[in-house]
C-alpha cells in the first residue's frame, strides 16, 4: 500500500527530500505522494516531523 500525507502537512519539504522514488510533490494544499511511485519503503514517514504520513 503507498503512503498517503494528510491534511496535518506543513509543507516543509523534509519528506520529498527522503523519498528515493521521487514519488512526493508539493500539491495545492500541502505535498503529496504519487501511489504509482511509491515504494511503500516508509523513509518520508520517519522524516515527517509532523507525524503526516502514514500507510494507506
Amino acid at each position: 500500500m503507498a503512503y498517503v500525507i494528510s491534511d496535518e502537512c506543513v509543507s516543509c519539504g523534509a519528506c520529498a527530500a527522503q523519498c528515493p522514488a521521487e514519488a512526493i510533490s508539493e500539491g495545492d494544499a500541502h505535498f503529496e505522494i504519487n501511489p504509482d511511485a511509491c515504494l511503500d519503503c516508509g523513509a518520508c514517514a520517519d522524516t515527517c516531523p509532523m507525524s503526516a504520513i502514514s500507510a494507506e
